[in-house]
């Protein structure tokens, strides 16, 4: 079989089943087969329980020496940071409302790894990838919540050392970074769950994946792209082409391969956090382009993350 359509068809198994149930919970959402209150339920539920237990579940069953990899966390860091500094200075000079700019800023950074990036991972590279993509996700949760507050005061002039301070404290109390510290133990020092105990694990972080695309693709709102503003499209590309392009390409000059890259190609292209619609409009940002992002990005993914794992797969990266 022909090279292009073997990476075709592997790009179509990983991608298709994730936004298949997304665009399901759309369609559910229109008969009136699920509600805001389902859809607000079982992202609580996710949230609390079951995405913990996943990420829980990974991390203990996974070699913590085979997957932590200090030089992809620090290029994480290190390639968000300069993406934020990069995108802040480019958008001061056009964008003139500070609720505007800040609210830009986040939407071109702040991935949705934790769901989005998660799935696409475990359909990758099966448990290995889930566990590497969950000690991710532990540094990219309060690294894009720090930012994020940044970014929200700053323009606005607004005092930041409460929200800072009360971002912290909300960071500890977080059930994933719980989730994250109770798991390491296990896997350092190889610690076994009882049996009982993995069961019960592994039925809550079953229904993780497919019950947060049902939440994403239900919360969508396809009427809001009719009001897409130029900082919503560029953000968009921002998010979805510019940065994975250039940070990809700088990692892969910088020496990762195989997974490790593939990862990170993954983490930076994924769509924007439908968090970063909550944190908008708590801290008096424009909340209307937060969430036009959200849904700008998350139907432009499709085509990205696509286009990213087949080029990956034909040029023998994966």
């Amino acid at each position: 079989m022909d090279l292009y359509l073997q990476s075709l068809i592997f790009t179509a198994d990983i991608v298709a089943p994730i936004f298949f149930i997304v665009f399901l919970g759309y369609l559910l959402k229109r008969v009136a087969l699920i509600d805001d209150n389902f859809i607000n339920t079982a992202s609580k539920l996710v949230f609390v329980i079951t995405l913990p237990a996943l990420v829980f579940m990974s991390i203990s069953r996974t070699d913590f020496h085979a997957v932590f990899n200090p030089e992809q966390l620090s290029f994480v860091v290190g390639g968000t940071l300069v993406s934020f500094v990069a995108l802040w200075a480019a958008a001061k000079h056009w964008i003139n409302k500070p609720e505007d700019l800040g609210v830009f800023i986040q939407g071109a950074f702040r991935s949705n790894y934790g769901i989005i990036g998660l799935a696409v991972s475990f359909n990758l590279f099966s448990d290995s990838g889930l566990a590497q993509a969950s000690i991710l996700l532990a540094l990219v949760i309060p690294l894009f919540n720090v930012l994020s507050i940044v970014a929200l005061t700053i323009p606005a002039h607004r005092s930041g050392s409460s929200s800072i301070g009360s971002t912290f404290a909300e960071i500890l109390k977080n059930p994933l970074i719980i989730a994250v510290l109770l798991a390491l133990p296990f896997s350092y020092f190889g610690f076994q769950l009882p049996e009982l105990v993995q069961k019960t694990g592994r039925y809550f972080a079953n229904l993780t994946l497919p019950l947060a695309l049902l939440a994403i693709g239900g919360s969508l709102n396809l009427a809001s792209l009719r009001s897409t503003s130029a900082p919503a499209t560029w953000a968009t590309a921002a998010k979805l082409v510019i940065m994975p392009f250039v940070l990809t390409i700088a990692a892969w000059l910088y020496g990762f391969r195989g997974q490790d890259l593939t990862m990170l190609m993954v983490l930076f292209g994924c769509p924007t956090a439908a968090a970063s619609f909550v944190m908008a409009k708590a801290m008096g940002g424009n909340a209307e382009l937060a969430a036009n992002i959200i849904l700008m990005t998350t139907l432009g993914s499709v085509l990205t993350l696509s286009g990213g794992i087949y080029i990956m797969r034909v040029v023998g990266v994966i």
